[in-house]
């Protein structure tokens, strides 16, 4: 059984507020400049999350990601015939 899961970027305001944002969900990459963090959550509970999310006073904004929702099979991708000759040279 797989388990649908989608980012939500959460944007705060300090870097010692992280530990806060690890609990709502899988933190997957934090940008330590930007001032941002990427969280996987359910997507059942996706909307609850960004509520308690948005109640922290460090939060700035709260993102969904929609890549779930993206078509990621392409048609007529053919790959170039060049590169496929490169790689049968060999040794």
């Amino acid at each position: 059984m797989q388990i649908n899961r989608q980012g939500v970027i959460v944007w705060f305001q300090h870097r010692r507020n992280i530990k806060h944002i690890k609990r709502f969900g899988n933190v997957i990459y934090v940008s330590k400049k930007m001032r941002y963090t990427v969280v996987y959550v359910n997507q059942s509970e996706i909307e609850e999350k960004e509520d308690e999310l948005l109640k922290l006073p460090f939060v700035s904004k709260v993102e969904r990601s929609y890549k779930p929702y993206l078509k990621t099979d392409f048609e007529n991708a053919r790959p170039d015939k060049a590169k496929l000759y490169d790689y049968k040279m060999g040794i």
